[in-house]
């Protein structure tokens, strides 16, 4: 597999009682977890999951599931229930919504925007095939201010061009993709960071800016 930061993972209502102190203790340093979805959809655990993980020493995300809606509403929501900004990693999830319409380019330029005007930075994008299809071989001159976060169970991370490099890479989602896929037994959506612990920090917010 491509060399990075393995020390990430991505989570949802749908991992149950994440033991946070064992991903700790077993080297995990962020954990991503679904916050949104659409213009009023919440993971339920969110909160809860992330005063554990705060707890837990780890550095904390939110994600945004995109659907095919108003952006700026859906980015309002986001940051609603995220509440406090900022030491919280902020990305937008855009990917094909399979209960309803999907997200759009133009409404996720105006989501990334109204988080850049509402919080001073852009989110993180993942996407995967999908943006590679909305695309093509063009460019995006909004989406290109966020960086990118790669979804690609595959041995060879691929890039669409309007990202120089990944930021993040999903590797893996505890089932397809290289190993390592579980932790202390655990499967999980596992995340490589393009850089070392101080880069990952400071786009984290945590040491200096991203």
């Amino acid at each position: 597999m491509v060399a990075g930061l393995n020390v990430i993972v991505d989570i949802s209502h749908h991992n149950g009682n994440v033991r946070f102190e064992k991903l700790a203790q077993a080297g995990v340093v962020g954990v991503i977890q679904k916050a949104t979805q659409g213009q009023s959809g919440r993971d339920p655990t969110y909160n809860s999951n992330r005063t554990k993980a705060k707890d837990a020493g780890l550095l904390w995300g939110a994600y945004h599931f995109a659907t095919g809606s108003d952006g700026v509403k859906q980015a309002e929501h986001f940051l609603d229930v995220v509440s406090d900004s900022a030491e919280t990693l902020l990305v937008l999830d855009f990917e094909p919504n399979p209960t309803g319409p999907s997200m759009g380019l133009e409404e996720a330029r105006a989501f990334v925007s109204h988080v850049k005007e509402a919080t001073g930075r852009y989110p993180g994008f993942y996407s995967g095939h999908y943006i590679k299809q909305l695309l093509g071989t063009n460019s995006d001159a909004v989406l290109a201010n966020c960086w990118f976060w790669l979804a690609q169970y595959g041995p060879t991370p691929v890039v669409p061009p309007n990202w120089p490099m990944w930021t993040m890479w999903q590797y893996t989602d505890g089932a397809f993709g290289p190993d390592p896929h579980s932790i202390e037994g655990v499967r999980f959506d596992r995340d490589t960071f393009n850089g070392d612990e101080s880069q990952l920090r400071r786009l984290w917010g945590i040491e200096g800016n991203a």
